[in-house]
């Protein structure tokens, strides 16, 4: 789930690598909030692939008090620039399945990635 602030090109890069990428405008208002868009990328166990530093502290790895509610939420905080994006996931796209295939295989399902300009980032 592409949160609103990923350009299009992401979209493409990951139709190219054979994923699915719903945009989150589709399901939700403009401007709908971070929470909003946290419960829907969780109801549909999709992935949430945003550069909001925001769910950082929305969805933490080590929840406490109201922050539980999102325990089932896996990310991918892009922390490159919006250009270098789709090259960036491409590179990374063998890591992330991965991470993702690790996190389906765990008790903690979610899998926090991290990927900036020159790194990846894995928070289990």
């Amino acid at each position: 789930m592409l949160d609103e602030n990923i350009p299009g090109s992401v979209a493409e890069e990951l139709m190219k690598l054979g994923h699915q990428a719903g945009l989150i405008r589709s399901h939700l208002f403009e401007e709908a909030g971070d929470l909003a868009v946290a419960r829907i990328s969780e109801s549909r166990d999709a992935v949430l692939i945003s550069f909001d530093r925001d769910f950082q502290s929305i969805a933490p790895r080590i929840p406490d008090g109201q922050k539980r509610r999102f325990r089932k939420l896996s990310r991918i905080w892009l922390r490159c620039s919006e250009y270098q994006a789709p090259q960036r996931l491409r590179k990374a796209m063998s890591f992330i399945e991965a991470e993702q295939e690790i996190a389906l295989n765990s008790r903690d399902r979610r899998m926090l990635l991290e990927i900036g300009s020159s790194y990846i980032r894995s928070n289990r």
